[in-house]
């Protein structure tokens, strides 16, 4: 009898064993050569899943949580100034603000002056994140365009952009942008949309007022 004839014809525990012992003999004669190895590259603990190389968590420099702290404010001749409308104050410098301005209006009311190097992202995109914080959808290149009011100073042109939130409490937005000497300067009113209303005419009068810190 051929010996394949008499392992099929041998019982199921005597076929187990045979199989068992063929398949240990063929591992025994594998050589370590024949086996091959991946390497794996780690993945820096601090890598942000989604994020691009190189760019802070947030993704804007300077930004809160960016892992970037804010650029020193400009000084002297670089720096923006402006003139208080009667009755209003201002504090110093704090966490990303350069200033930070109070009108004599009732209700919620917060004016902030900030200052980044460059473009700081570009006026797009920082609009768009403006009217994210009040519930409003981005705009495109044409609908930005069209919502960019001017006002003149002696800084220079300053683009001004208002919204206001939707709903039954609506949020009020009005934001200068103006880019001279290599930074960017951003002078934003936000509040309750009574209050913002109120105070609107200042603040306008506040944006005609800037100049650079060596002009009268």
């Amino acid at each position: 009898m051929r010996p394949a004839e008499s392992l099929a014809r041998g019982s199921p525990a005597r076929r187990t064993v045979v199989a068992a012992a063929a398949l240990a003999g063929m591992l025994a004669g594998c050589s370590r050569d024949d086996v091959s190895h991946a390497r794996v590259p780690k993945v820096p603990a601090t890598a942000v899943p989604g994020a691009p190389a190189g760019m802070p968590e947030a993704g804007v420099p300077g930004a809160p949580g960016g892992g970037v702290e804010s650029p020193p404010a400009p000084q002297g001749a670089s720096a923006l100034a402006w003139t208080l409308p009667r009755g209003w104050t201002e504090s110093g410098p704090s966490s990303m603000r350069h200033a930070t301005l109070k009108a004599p209006v009732e209700g919620r009311l917060d004016v902030s002056v900030v200052v980044l190097p460059g473009p700081a992202g570009g006026e797009l995109a920082n609009v768009n994140r403006w009217r994210n914080q009040i519930g409003l959808p981005p705009l495109d290149e044409a609908a930005l365009g069209a919502a960019r009011k001017t006002v003149r100073s002696k800084a220079g042109p300053v683009s001004v952009f208002d919204f206001t939130s939707e709903g039954q409490a609506k949020s009020r937005m009005i934001a200068g942008l103006l880019a001279v000497g290599g930074n960017t300067w951003f002078v934003k009113m936000v509040g309750d949309a009574g209050p913002v209303g109120t105070a609107k005419p200042d603040f306008t009068r506040l944006l005609e007022s800037l100049r650079l810190g060596n002009a009268d």
